[in-house]
């Protein structure tokens, strides 16, 4: 009975000795710790101690200097607390103000963001080059231009303006593009082609052409209406009327 019981004592006291243990290991690392904190406190406080004191002593040289006045002080610190529902008011703007700020932020940069994007597109498309193209344009006309000739521009606008409208019309459209089309059509056929001049018999041969006449008549019809004519009104050319060299061929048969 007593060997049982003697291991059993032996494991309590193991027990106990090693929560002892524990514990002083405990205090002994706390008391390491304190010793740390209370040497970096002796150091921060042999550091500060030199820079508190010439504080001091600058901050008494100056209010020597400076001459204020303790009413002074006293007046402010009642004015202070006269007004402190006032500076409660203040303090409370400028906190809505700061969370505006904070809510507004996140828009704002968005919007710089797209702008940023919207530019770079705008860029890579060419239009801030047309827009210096034509600055460089205005410049030249500013430059060349009086405010003279400006204002006799200004005075005649709504007659081009006119001119510009007529000339959009589909008919004005349509027979322009007729004329450019010829005159491509010819230039590639002198280009293509290396002819002498023609003759007047080979041009007046051309003139027996009905078209050529007709192109001739009204051309001249443009003319006398361009020319300030009596009659404006063109006047279909008379494909019966003989022309110049039928009637000299006449004249030759006749005699």
């Amino acid at each position: 009975m007593t060997d049982t019981i003697a291991p059993d004592r032996t494991a309590e006291l193991d027990a106990k000795t090693d929560a002892l243990t524990a514990q002083v290991q405990f205090l002994a690392d706390g008391a390491v710790e304190q010793r740390r904190r209370r040497i970096s406190m002796e150091e921060l406080q042999a550091d500060l101690t030199p820079i508190a004191t010439a504080a001091i002593g600058n901050v008494a040289i100056a209010l020597d200097e400076a001459e204020i006045d303790p009413a002074d002080i006293v007046s402010l610190a009642i004015r202070v607390a006269e007004n402190a529902e006032l500076l409660e008011k203040a303090v409370a703007q400028l906190e809505s103000i700061n969370d505006l700020v904070v809510d507004v932020m996140p828009i704002v940069k968005q919007g710089i963001e797209l702008a940023i994007e919207k530019a770079a597109m705008l860029e890579e498309a060419g239009y801030f080059d047309f827009i210096e193209a034509g600055i460089g344009v205005i410049d030249r006309v500013v430059t060349g231009y009086s405010k003279e000739d400006v204002e006799a521009l200004g005075d005649n606008v709504v007659q081009m303006l006119d001119i510009v409208k007529d000339l959009t019309q589909p008919d004005m459209l349509a027979v322009t593009q007729r004329m450019l089309d010829v005159v491509h059509k010819q230039a590639e056929i002198s280009s293509e082609t290396v002819t002498e001049p023609p003759s007047l018999f080979a041009l007046a041969g051309k003139v027996r052409d009905p078209e050529v006449r007709m192109g001739i008549g009204r051309a001249l019809d443009t003319l006398k209406a361009v020319s300030g004519g009596a009659d404006n009104t063109p006047q279909e050319p008379d494909d019966n009327q003989p022309t110049p060299m039928e009637v000299h061929d006449a004249g030759n048969s006749d005699s």
